[in-house]
């Protein structure tokens, strides 16, 4: 694909998931239906390091902002805003709260429209609910402060349902204490924020290009996707983003064993995140 200054639209998106990609050109809306690509197009131009959603909101760490918007306004899509926090490398949402890192390694949180600086992290590499990875391993948000959570090299971590970390030496899940249940470096990992807790609806792993998916109490290999994974969603169906901008969309059901691929021509991507079902947010 040329360009994706315009909006592209394959489709019918009736009924459809909306995703937001970061990626390297900025940040990309995408609309899914059925499993396919309907319509996607350049939501905001810049460099676009994270996004993440929850609670209502959309938040995304690009190079010159943290920028924040509600996405269940009615009649187009939210409009991002700057909240003074300056240039981000990650974001992530606990609850309605979010969490952002900046260049320095300096770990805030917003509340209201004030950041409150929650201690500094070296070399952070995914926030989701409360948990932090970092390359010394997993923190937690407590109180006004970080504190360790264990292991070492967390590279991501999910918080849904039941906690789960991506390290250089394996994916491990937290019961009494944190325990490895696959082997080797994972990259990337996810849940599905509809897990009940103490259960996984919907998990997903990537080691590089090969993905791991948690069905019937374990973990399975569904051989590699077309590209390392840098990040997976979960909607109608579970979703991944590869680095070099292509769109996975599973199969339907429980458990998903092939995925359809579709180029979005987004360099450098670096994270996925789901808006849910469409309810007046457009492009």
């Amino acid at each position: 694909m040329s360009t994706i200054d315009e909006k592209r639209v394959y489709g019918d998106r009736a009924g459809a998931d909306r995703a937001y990609v970061a990626g390297g050109v900025g940040l990309l809306s995408v609309s899914i239906a059925g499993g396919s690509v309907g319509e996607f197009g350049l939501r905001r131009r810049g460099r676009a390091r994270d996004v993440a959603t929850a609670g209502g909101q959309l938040a995304v760490a690009t190079d010159d902002a943290l920028l924040l918007a509600d996405r269940g306004v009615a009649g187009g899509d939210p409009d991002l805003e700057e909240t003074g926090f300056g240039p981000a490398t990650r974001v992530g949402v606990d609850g309605e709260r979010v969490i952002a890192v900046g260049p320095d390694d300096r770990v805030a949180r917003l509340r209201g429209s004030e950041w409150t600086t929650l201690g500094d992290a070296r070399e952070v590499r995914g926030i989701d609910g409360d948990l932090v990875a970092t390359a010394d391993g997993v923190l937690r948000v407590q109180g006004e402060g970080l504190e360790p959570a264990g292991l070492d090299d967390a590279r991501d971590v999910s918080a849904a349902g039941i906690p789960l970390a991506a390290t250089g030496d394996g994916l491990y899940a937290l019961g009494n204490g944190w325990l490895r249940s696959v082997e080797g470096a994972f990259d990337v990992v996810g849940a599905d924020p509809a897990s009940e807790p103490g259960s996984l609806a919907r998990a997903h792993a990537a080691a590089g290009e090969r993905v791991y998916e948690h069905a019937d109490g374990d973990w399975h290999d569904r051989g590699e996707a077309p590209g390392q994974v840098a990040g997976f969603a979960y909607g109608e169906r579970a979703y991944a983003v590869t680095e070099d901008g292509e769109f996975l969309a599973g199969e339907s059901g429980e458990t998903v064993r092939e995925w359809r691929s579709h180029p979005l021509g987004v360099p450098d991507v670096g994270a996925v995140a789901l808006a849910g079902p469409e309810s007046g947010v457009t492009s």
